[in-house]
């Protein structure tokens, strides 16, 4: 049995963003005509007030009032997944890092390719920073929200180094 999940939408830089909750916790931030999208069922709710924080934090974000988000998060995914989205939380406002990088983070250096697989699985667009993830010659690759979105993201933080 599925327990009941809230949603909202807010309007963004980067086109409409439809963001999940399971009540207390943000479960994800999907763009419009993302890869690996939210799937809602009949058993989602809209509802505008339970997500007042994370709404707020977005704009303030997109404003370029913000740059770390404090919102309690319930990503669903493997444990590996888990990891790979754990990492992306510490790469810092502004910088980026190739995918061997964030590999090498994990423990795992031999696993660039599974870790570009888990980053665009990630459910939590944005708060989760998977467009700072990039190919190890600067090149922007692959991105669940499309490399145009990515694209705007990096260019709306202070420009970073690779790392």
């Amino acid at each position: 049995m599925n327990a009941t999940m809230f949603y909202t939408t807010i309007t963004s830089p980067i086109g409409e963003l439809l963001l999940a909750s399971d009540g207390e916790s943000v479960t994800g931030i999907y763009m419009q005509d993302q890869k690996h999208g939210a799937g809602q069922t009949r058993d989602w709710k809209r509802d505008d007030t339970a997500l007042t924080e994370p709404r707020t934090q977005l704009q303030a974000y997109f404003a370029g009032e913000l740059r770390d988000f404090e919102l309690p998060l319930a990503a669903r995914g493997t444990p590996f997944q888990q990891g790979v989205w754990r990492a992306l939380r510490d790469i810092p406002y502004g910088e980026t890092i190739s995918y061997g990088e964030l590999a090498r983070r994990i423990g795992q250096p031999a696993a660039a390719r599974a870790v570009g697989l888990a980053n665009g699985r990630n459910p939590i667009a944005i708060v989760v920073p998977c467009h700072r993830v990039i190919g190890a010659n600067g090149s922007l690759t692959g991105y669940g929200g499309g490399l145009a979105r990515k694209s705007w993201l990096l260019a709306h933080e202070p420009r970073g180094r690779l790392i």
